[in-house]
């Protein structure tokens, strides 16, 4: 079954961030949501990293202001990480470059500034590429937006 980590840095982005698990969760896809802060709790990150290596398919990671999350994620594991910048403070614009401007070797892929829905769909997009329920999947969603 396809798994996805949704990790937030801080309770105050949970509103953005469910709407990548209600996406998710509409395809029965498993997700779960941790809150952990690169800056804040490190330990728990690298514990949730050994987690997500063990038993998930892809990360998405949002957080706001100096958003290293994502970054620090894809540095702890080897599945796809999709970094979500969550508009904080100068209208996103820190996060956005945070999440986007990783070093050679530690990709993220980023969504838009508030793009949980986005990095959802990426997700099953990755995810659909060995598991072909998630393509079915997919292919509904696809067509659902051209209704």
């Amino acid at each position: 079954m396809a798994k996805v980590m949704i990790m937030m840095g801080s309770k105050s982005d949970m509103e953005i961030m469910e709407k990548a698990q209600e996406l998710l969760s509409s395809y029965n896809i498993e997700s779960r949501i941790e809150v952990a802060s690169a800056h804040r709790n490190p330990e728990r990150v690298h514990k949730i990293a050994q987690e997500v290596e063990e038993s998930y398919d892809v990360v998405i990671a949002g957080a706001g202001m100096a958003a290293h999350l994502a970054g620090v994620m894809a540095s702890l594991v080897t599945k796809p990480v999709i970094g979500v910048p969550i508009n904080a403070s100068l209208n996103g614009l820190d996060s956005l470059l945070s999440v986007s401007q990783m070093p050679p070797g530690i990709p993220v892929a980023t969504v838009a500034i508030n793009g949980s829905k986005n990095a959802a769909i990426l997700a099953m997009e990755i995810i659909s590429l060995y598991n072909s329920s998630v393509k079915e999947s997919l292919q509904s969603l696809r067509a659902d937006f051209n209704k």
